[in-house]
């Protein structure tokens, strides 16, 4: 996601009809003040891939966020899972698979390790036996990273801990856009009493102001419902709300030119629950959902949020447990 992200940074100043603040990871100023050397995850080539501390491309780890423009942080936490549960190990699990990725994208240019300096900051120690102070911890840390000017790059973890990342971001920011590609909204109220699981966390992020809700665009969505409107929330608050089957057979380069016009130069949060793809292709997760997005789809919403004024991004509800290719 990084890779791809970073295009924006790749493209330059062209991104961009006006300047803005100097925030996202895609702005073409970041890295310009400095020509010290940038972390570089290691090539197959020289260093084996059965080699080395398990971190993100094998990036250095470290535990602050000063002098980053960028960090993986991973955030173990799978308590406010409503399903099958796994996501824990969801963090260490990327990690593992990462070493994979190389550090150019020929498709699109992008060459993130040239203008950034990332490295790995490890796992934010969450507390599974509580989900309210989970997400307080889940919070201090991130106030900490985005107060550093670092955009995290965040491994989840089940989707409650956007709600408390969110908390973070929007604490510098004020509310934000969002992206969210899921099967589901994620915006229920509650379930058993519970206001807080990985079914509420944007409904709790409408009732404390965290989003812009003129600029919130929900993709992939899909799956059977106990009411004939399941999206009435949403639309009643803003949201732009695509269905997976809107999606079918089709490109999805157009949605996101009008999800970059939507978005303008302010401030966007990026949240890509792994349910979104089709569980053909990606079953190793707590909610699978028949009839999603394919690979190639998943790549054109990434790719087309180039450009766009990215203050933090997740991948979250990775459950490995329940993919029996391991990957």
């Amino acid at each position: 996601m990084l890779r791809l992200l970073a295009s924006g940074c790749a493209q330059g100043s062209r991104a961009w009809a006006g300047a803005r603040p100097a925030a996202g990871l895609c702005d073409p100023r970041r890295g310009q003040a400095s020509d010290a050397p940038r972390n570089q995850p290691p090539s197959s080539e020289f260093v084996a891939r059965s080699v080395g501390v398990c971190s993100m491309m094998r990036l250095p780890v470290q535990a602050s966020p000063e002098g980053l423009d960028a960090a993986f942080v991973g955030v173990p936490l799978d308590i406010g899972t409503s399903n099958r549960p796994g996501a824990r190990f969801g963090p260490r699990r990327i990690r593992e698979e990462s070493v994979m990725l190389r550090t150019v994208n020929p498709s699109t240019g992008a060459l993130p390790f040239q203008s950034l300096m990332v490295a790995d900051l490890g796992d934010v120690n969450v507390n599974l036996y509580n989900l309210q102070d989970s997400c307080r911890l889940i919070r201090e840390a991130y106030q900490k990273i985005v107060a550093a000017g670092c955009v995290p790059l965040t491994l989840g973890g089940d989707h409650t801990i956007t709600y408390p990342i969110l908390q973070a971001i929007a604490k510098k920011y004020g509310p934000v856009g969002l992206l969210h590609v899921d099967a589901h909204t994620d915006t229920a109220d509650k379930a058993l009493g519970e206001k807080l699981y990985h079914g509420t966390p944007f409904r709790r992020c409408v009732d404390e102001g965290l989003l812009d809700c003129t600029r919130v665009v929900q993709i992939g969505i899909r799956g059977p419902s106990m009411t004939l409107d399941p999206y009435g929330y949403n639309r009643s608050q803003g949201f732009r709300v695509v269905l997976a089957e809107d999606c079918w057979m089709k490109l999805l380069v157009p949605l996101m030119g009008e999800v970059r016009q939507q978005m303008g130069g302010k401030p966007i949060y990026i949240s890509f629950d792994i349910d979104a793809l089709d569980p053909a292709y990606a079953p190793g997760t707590g909610t699978p959902e028949i009839a999603g997005l394919t690979p190639s789809q998943a790549l054109e919403i990434i790719r087309g949020c180039q450009g766009l004024n990215v203050v933090g991004c997740d991948l979250v509800e990775v459950s490995p447990l329940y993919d029996l290719s391991g990957e």
